[in-house]
Order: C-alpha cells, then sequence, then structure tokens
C-alpha cells in the first residue's frame, strides 16, 4: 500500500532530533513562522518575522520535513508543533491527524491566543493533541503590552486577549489531555509576585514549570542586556 502524504507547502523550521523538547519522547520538532504576538524576550525573533527558525540556514517546505518523519518514525516518539505560533497555521488540525495516523504522538506548544481552535481540537479524536503546553506570559490584564503595534495605535485582540488565554487555559485543563503551563522567570520588576498570583487560576492545579530566561536572542535587543 503506498504511503500516505500530506501535501503541505508552508516554510517552516525544522529540527529533526530533540530529547528535550517533548517529555519522555524522542521527537521532531516543526516550527510554524508568524506570531500574533511580539513578546520583548522571544528568542525566535527571525521565525515569527518569517524568515528563519531555530538557527536554521532556510526555511524548510513541510511537506518534506514530514518526509523525514516518516522515514524515521520508527525511531521518533512524536512530533512536537511549536512556532511562532502553530495554532495559526489554518491546516493545523488535518496536520495532526496526519502525524497521529503515523503512529506518532503530538505535542501541540501555545500562546493560548485561539481557544476557539483548542476547544475545536480538542474536541476529536482524530485531530486531539497528545500533549499541550500553553504558556503564561504575564499577568492576563498586561496581556495587550505584547501585542504588535499598529499604525492605529491599538489592536484588534487588545481588550479581548486576557479573556481569549483564560478561556484557552480552562479548556487545557478540562481535556483530560496531558498537559503543562509554562512561564519564564522574567527579571524584575518587570514580572512580579503580583503575576505570579495572576496567572495562578489559569493553572489551577495542573504542572506549572518555569524556564530561565535565554539572553543573546532576544526580540528585543534591550532584553539581552
Amino acid at each position: 500500500m503506498a504511503e500516505e502524504s500530506f501535501d503541505g507547502k508552508a516554510a517552516i523550521g525544522f529540527q529533526k532530533t530533540t530529547l528535550m523538547d517533548y517529555p519522555g519522547k524522542v521527537a521532531s520538532i516543526i516550527f510554524f513562522p508568524f506570531c500574533n504576538m511580539r513578546c520583548p524576550w522571544c528568542h525566535n525573533g527571525d521565525l515569527i518575522l518569517g524568515r528563519n527558525a531555530a538557527g536554521a540556514k532556510a526555511l524548510t517546505p513541510l511537506d518534506e520535513a514530514l518526509s523525514s518523519v516518516a522515514k524515521r518514525r520508527k525511531a521518533l516518539g512524536g512530533v512536537v508543533l511549536s512556532g511562532g505560533e502553530a495554532a495559526l497555521y489554518p491546516r493545523l488540525p488535518e496536520l495532526i491527524s496526519f502525524i497521529k495516523r503515523q503512529g506518532l504522538a503530538v505535542k501541540l506548544d501555545t500562546n493560548g491566543t485561539t481557544p476557539d481552535l483548542l476547544e475545536s481540537i480538542l474536541s476529536s479524536r482524530e485531530t486531539r493533541p497528545d500533549y499541550v503546553a500553553m504558556d503564561l506570559k504575564i499577568a492576563p490584564a498586561r496581556y495587550a503590552e505584547l501585542l504588535p503595534k499598529t499604525d492605529e495605535g491599538g489592536h484588534p485582540l487588545g481588550s479581548k486577549i486576557a479573556g481569549l488565554v483564560e478561556r484557552s487555559a480552562a479548556i487545557v485543563r478540562a481535556s483530560g489531555v496531558e498537559h503543562e503551563f509554562r512561564s519564564l522567570r522574567l527579571p524584575e520588576p518587570y514580572f512580579t509576585e503580583a503575576d505570579v498570583e495572576a496567572l495562578r487560576p489559569l493553572a489551577g492545579g495542573s504542572v506549572w514549570n518555569f524556564r530561565p530566561l535565554v539572553r543573546g536572542k532576544c526580540l528585543d535587543p534591550a532584553w539581552n542586556q
């Protein structure tokens, strides 16, 4: 029987092997370019602007990455869909379904700004990720600070983003899917105990990991100091 294929022409970043990004599994990572946020500490600045990814020399056609995954699937345990923001990829449900049919688990990394999509993919066995990692950045009331600036000065998500993130966190917690929340240990006084307390209800009783800030490749060079 001919092997199934996914005709994905999107340009993505691709890391063939990681032992760090999918807990307990050897995995490949697909990094989708572009993001609807502009966190100044982001270490994938080129990627969210669509130029490059994860130190790669060039973006890779998605179908080539998936071909590599298919050839190595006996050595892999899963595939991580990251970014940028993977939830912005318009064919994400189809892609998750395709990878799962290869006998591989799927981990989704997300910033939590697309609760309708999360609710949709988590409601179907065919499109449900096996693991979700959702970022908790700063206090929800401050999330508008992380949106890209527009010529008009505001942003369409400005007044809505806190509610979107809170709803996404609730969807992930209630999904029954293995998951974690994660935050960066950002410097004070930018990130304080007040931010932690404001984010605590979003994590609920779920695993909530804090990671160190990686300086040197931040989107805003001031954050490298």
